[in-house]
């Protein structure tokens, strides 16, 4: 027995001698992100992308983070509400843009993308009707990585921020219209909800989108009649689950949208576009119809609207009178709550930073990730979205390809 075990002994010695093959880590290397957040140029752009907490959770998770001075002021952080966090406040805009992760909410401008550098990943939203052809080109020189965050995919494929935003959409349009009614903005004096004894006010909304259904939910809870219109069946009948009780809802007939529209306090325009210019389907004379002191919100001016008589105007001067109706044509309604909006922005982006450092990177999370690739527009400075190609003659590749050729 002791001869056997010694021989035993012996063999497993020699074997502890033998060379071993490499053991390697198969799971994904956390990556330690740098993010750069510059301070919004775009005309009435007030949200920010990132709130102070969201910036505390990234920098305990081991993330740095690099605010311009002033970048949350028109959504009222401050700077010290910042710094507090654990980011560090610049004064130059060219350190911010020395970051590996630019994140806006508008897009770059020239200047802009000027300051950036070689091979950066840029995420902001990106606005097709007047995104200019050579800040593309400016960027694909710079071989950055452009992701559109309005066209993110989750898993269900929706879009998260833009069903953010059209939530704070169509809840704001609501209370605009019923501040404009009032007697203070020389209105009819008219309280936009239901009262004992008195006729409720009509509100006609052209839209069964997002913006439609929360601008109805809001309308409805205080006894607002309402009316819907939209030209999808699917859309209309999914507001009727969602709101959870019955509500008018009619496709898009000109004679019965002039009728309603002919008896309504307040029509709001919620139409969406998937390319291109929203349809305009109110026309003059269906407005010179309505009735005298009524209030237009055209939440469509984004794209086009879909009123005729709609122009575009500003948060300073929100509002005009054309036919004897009150028309409201701001683009970007949800920078009138910038705070609100940029907890909602910041809710979905902070998470998705998370996601992108565990899983080793912006590029990884491109690869694994089909909602995430979804927004990316330009890969590497090279163009990937054919709605972008077509539209200005420049080149591209599908990006699936691309990724497959790696």
């Amino acid at each position: 027995m002791s001869v056997s075990h010694d021989i035993l002994k012996s063999l497993a010695f020699q074997a502890s001698l033998s060379p071993k093959e490499e053991m390697i880590e198969t799971g994904q290397k956390k990556q330690s992100l740098y993010i750069g957040i510059p301070k919004e140029t775009e005309l009435q752009e007030q949200r920010v992308a990132l709130v102070p907490e969201s910036v505390g959770f990234l920098i305990a998770n081991g993330h740095r983070v690099v605010v311009e001075s002033g970048a949350g002021e028109d959504a009222n952080f401050s700077d010290t509400d910042y710094s507090e966090s654990g980011a560090e406040i610049l004064h130059d805009t060219k350190e911010i843009y020395k970051a590996d992760i630019i994140l806006k909410v508008g897009p770059p401008n020239l200047k802009e993308i000027a300051l950036m550098k070689h091979k950066q990943t840029l995420f902001s939203a990106l606005q097709i009707a007047v995104q200019p052809k050579n800040a593309l080109e400016k960027l694909m020189a710079k071989k950055v990585t452009a992701i559109a965050w309005d066209y993110i995919e989750d898993k269900n494929g929706s879009f998260p921020l833009i069903r953010s935003m059209g939530e704070i959409a169509g809840t704001t349009s609501f209370l605009i219209a019923a501040e404009l009614m009032s007697n203070a903005n020389n209105g009819k004096g008219l309280m936009l909800g239901g009262v004992a004894g008195i006729t409720p006010p009509e509100l006609v909304i052209i839209g069964a989108g997002t913006v439609g259904q929360f601008a109805a939910s809001a309308a409805l809870a205080l006894g607002v009649s309402v009316k819907v219109f939209d030209n999808s069946l699917f859309k209309l009948r999914r507001l009727q689950n969602e709101i959870g009780q019955k509500v008018f809802t009619s496709v898009i007939q000109p004679k019965v949208l002039e009728k309603a529209l002919m008896r309504c306090d307040v029509a709001i325009g919620a139409l969406s576009a998937n390319h291109g210019r929203t349809p305009c389907i109110v026309n003059e004379e269906m407005v010179k119809k309505m009735k005298s002191g009524s209030v237009i919100v055209d939440v469509s001016i984004d794209k086009g609207g879909c009123f005729e008589t709609s122009k575009i105007t500003t948060h300073q001067k929100p509002t005009f009178i054309k036919h004897d109706i009150i028309h409201y044509c701001v683009p970007n309604i949800g920078s009138r709550v910038s705070r609100t909006a940029s907890y909602s922005l910041s809710n979905i982006f902070s998470p998705l930073l998370i996601e992108i450092a565990n899983i080793g990177g912006c590029e990884k999370l491109i690869q694994n990730a089909k909602g995430f690739r979804h927004g990316v527009y330009i890969y590497n400075g090279t163009l990937t979205s054919s709605i972008l190609g077509d539209a200005f003659k420049l080149p591209y590749k599908n990006l699936d390809l691309l990724i497959s050729a790696l």
